[in-house]
Parts: C-alpha cells; sequence; structure tokens
C-alpha cells in the first residue's frame, strides 16, 4: 500500500455485497436474477462495497450493468462505493497468474464495471497456483497500482487458509510489503470457525490490514434443503457424510422451540454476529449500513471499535431485505447500539430485541455444533486431489451477452475523463 493511501481498514465497509451467486454454480440462469433490482436496493439500504470476480461467470458484466444507470449516477458518486475484483481463476480449471493475463484481466474489469479505478484487487483462488505464480501476479498488481493509479488495494483470496497465511508471510519476506487484504470464503461459519483459530493470528503477524470472512452458509452447505444446484449441477466440494451430518443438524434445529429455527437462519445471524467481534482485529471503520441517513459516518461515532468484515450473497430483493434487517439488528446489539437504533429510527426496544435473540442464536448454534460433532472445523481439500490446470496458451475471450435482466442502463460510456486518464489506462 502506498504511503499516500489511507489504509483500507479505515474506508471499507463492514458489510460487503458478494455476487459469486449472479452465476450459473448458484442459480440456474443468472440472466433471470433481478440483478440491477439487487445492486439498487442494496445502495438505497446503505451497502457501499460490491465484490464480484471474472470467474463468477456473468457477475462482472450483471454488475456492472445495474451501476451503469441513471438511478446509480443520479444518486451515488463512484467515490461513494467500493468495487473489488479479482484476477488469475477463469474457469473451474483454468488459471493464468502471468503478469500478461493481470494487466488482461484488470483492463477488462474496468471496462465491464465502467469505472476508472478498482478498490480492491484479489489474486483469485491463490491454492490453485504455485507461490512463484502467485508472486508474480501480485508484483504485477502492484505495478499496475504505482504506475497507473487504476487499483487502490491488493489481496488473495481462496480457501486453505494455512495456504492463505504461508502466501501472506511469503508476500511480505520476499517483497518487504505485507498484503492489503485477504479474503477467506467458508472458513468462519458454525461449521467451520478455522479462520479465527487458525488464521487470524498468523494473518495479523504479516501485516494484513483487512480480512472478510465471504460464504457464512459455506457456499450454500448450511441449507435445510441442502447445497444449491444451479446450471452447472452440483458443483459443492463437500464429501456426503458432511453433508449428512448437516442434514441431521438442520433437523435437531427444526424441533428446537425458539422462533426463526431454520438452519440458514440460525447460520447467517450466527456468523455475522460473531465475525464482527472476532475479526474487529482485521476489520474495517467503514460505513456500516446502519440506516442513519448517511454521512460517511465511522464506528467511533456508532459502537466505539472497528468491525470484522462480512461477505454476504443475495439471490434475490427479498434475501437481500432479510439480511440487511438481521445486520442491522446485530448491531443494534453492539455498544452504543441503542443509539444506533433510535438515530435510525427503528426505536428504542431493538436494542433488547437484539440481545435476546443473540442468546437464542447461540443455543441453537451450539446444539447444532453438537450434533456436526467430528465435523466440526473440518475443510475440504482444495485444490482437490489430482487437480491439473488445463490452461494453455492464453486467449481473449469473447465478450459476454448483454444481460436482458438488466433494465434501464445507459449506453455504454467511457469514464476516462482526461488525457491523463487515457495515459494511465495505456500503461496496464
Amino acid at each position: 500500500m502506498p504511503p499516500t493511501l489511507p489504509p483500507p481498514s479505515t474506508l471499507l465497509p463492514p458489510l460487503i455485497c458478494g455476487t459469486a451467486t449472479f452465476n450459473d454454480q448458484y442459480n440456474p440462469d443468472p440472466y433471470a436474477l433481478p440483478t440491477t433490482a439487487i445492486v439498487h436496493e442494496a445502495l438505497s439500504l446503505g451497502v457501499r462495497a460490491f465484490d464480484t470476480s471474472p470467474y463468477y461467470g456473468p457477475a462482472e458484466d450483471l454488475l456492472g450493468a445495474a451501476l451503469n444507470t441513471p438511478f446509480v449516477h443520479e444518486n451515488f458518486p463512484r467515490r461513494d462505493y467500493f468495487l473489488l475484483t479479482k484476477v488469475g481463476r477463469i474457469t473451474g480449471d483454468e488459471f493464468d497468474y502471468s503478469a500478461s493475463w493481470v494487466r488482461h484481466s484488470v483492463q477488462r474489469s474496468l471496462e465491464r464495471l465502467h469505472t476508472n479505478y478498482l478498490d480492491v484487487v484479489y489474486c483469485h483462488d491463490v491454492e490453485f497456483a504455485s507461490p512463484e505464480e502467485v508472486l508474480t501476479a501480485v508484483t504485477e498488481l502492484r505495478r499496475i497500482r504505482d504506475e497507473t493509479g487504476v487499483i487502490k488495494y491488493i489481496g488473495i483470496s481462496g480457501y486453505p487458509v494455512t495456504t492463505l497465511c504461508d502466501l501472506a508471510h511469503m508476500i511480505l519476506d520476499e517483497s518487504g510489503e505485507p498484503l492489503d487484504v485477504v479474503m477467506s470464503y467458508a472458513n468462519f461459519t458454525l461449521q467451520n470457525t478455522r479462520l479465527a483459530s487458525v488464521a487470524l493470528p498468523n494473518l495479523k503477524a504479516a501485516g494484513v490490514k483487512v480480512v472478510p470472512n465471504a460464504s457464512v452458509l459455506g457456499m450454500g452447505l448450511l441449507r435445510r434443503k441442502g447445497v444449491p444446484i444451479g446450471g452447472t449441477g452440483d458443483f459443492h466440494p463437500s464429501p456426503k457424510e458432511l453433508r449428512a451430518a448437516i442434514q441431521a443438524a438442520s433437523d435437531w434445529s427444526d424441533k428446537q422451540d425458539i422462533k426463526d429455527n431454520r438452519l440458514e437462519k440460525v447460520a447467517i445471524r450466527w456468523a455475522l454476529e460473531n465475525w464482527i467481534h472476532e475479526g474487529a482485529g482485521v476489520g474495517s471503520s467503514g460505513d456500516p449500513a446502519s440506516g442513519i441517513p448517511w454521512t460517511r459516518e465511522r464506528i467511533d461515532k456508532y459502537g466505539g471499535n472497528k468491525l470484522g468484515v462480512s461477505v454476504m450473497g443475495v439471490s434475490n430483493v427479498e434475501e437481500l431485505r432479510e439480511t440487511m434487517r438481521v445486520w442491522r439488528s446485530i448491531l443494534d446489539g453492539l455498544e452504543n447500539g441503542e443509539k444506533t437504533a433510535i438515530d435510525s429510527g427503528r426505536g428504542t426496544d431493538e436494542r433488547g430485541w437484539s440481545l435476546n435473540r443473540q442468546k437464542q442464536v447461540q443455543t441453537l448454534a451450539t446444539g447444532i455444533r453438537n450434533v456436526l460433532g467430528k465435523w466440526v472445523d473440518y475443510s475440504w481439500p482444495s485444490p482437490p486431489p489430482g487437480f491439473v490446470n488445463q490452461r494453455s496458451a492464453p486467449s481473449v475471450p469473447a465478450p459476454l451477452p448483454t444481460p436482458d435482466a438488466s433494465p434501464d442502463p445507459l449506453p455504454k460510456r467511457s469514464t476516462i475523463k482526461d488525457s491523463s486518464d487515457m495515459r494511465r489506462l495505456s500503461q496496464i
């Protein structure tokens, strides 16, 4: 991170809207999703960051189309929200961490997202690449950052927490500069908490500023109806024995005399609420989307400390609204939460309700983890045994079709404002 940039822990919002669901892994037809409505509602509810990736099928295009609309341009200046994307992963079995592909991928993301800069760029699923390849990609991203300014912060993402820790230390040792952000997924959930127990001390020691926790349902594993089956079929890497244990835990939770005892409801609130505290040391003090009219508020005004950062994906507006209801209830239960509830217009009783719900969720979570037994903190192998990168000669892919599900888009327009912007982009 250049000394001229503030730490990402002072800027990134504690709640980020993920777009992995804008993909046929999670949904049969991502173009049929109300993606523009989701993005617009998220912004209206105070969400100020979106996480995406070229690997997520049409997600970058869908997100970019939703942001390139009169509603967004007239109400939400680009400086008021954050865009996080990735490089390196192309398909399920294709990866390219070369400097040339990193440059191509960054330029393509800028175009798809209709922006002249990216707030965070991760190397995607780093466990599938060698340490040397990851270092090459990080070095190229930093060159782009330093020479053009189109990238603000740089990080890595992946599943195995030990790999993330090892690479964070390696990059610090080799370059003398720590990573800004390291994102893990499915590692702080009701089933697996290794992000807190194993990764956090190591990532802090490696100088990492922010550690977002993504996929609090374990890529859809922690649901009453089981893992999602999208257009690509059953993609989930969990073994059948773990799925059976999850189903038994879900059945147990359904039998408890506590309202809203469905597994996914318990899992979402438990992970969001606990990561706020567990991840605070590598959290952020950006706008928390508390419902208070947005004035670039800071956590130190409403709650005291940094909050652990979570990434939540949804597939429809109703899921988004429910997620925001839960999130704001959690904020009401924090220190000074009563003031937050009053200032946001939710009322004086909300803090008491939040604290009571916290106890209910903790009771259910303890029982669920007891049922899971030996599967608590289990992690599946990634990459899977026998994995071989199928990448051959790099090629520039054809553009994805314009999504029909994104109403009222503006014509594609350049975000390059002057000749200095043109020079910066040409240097990528």
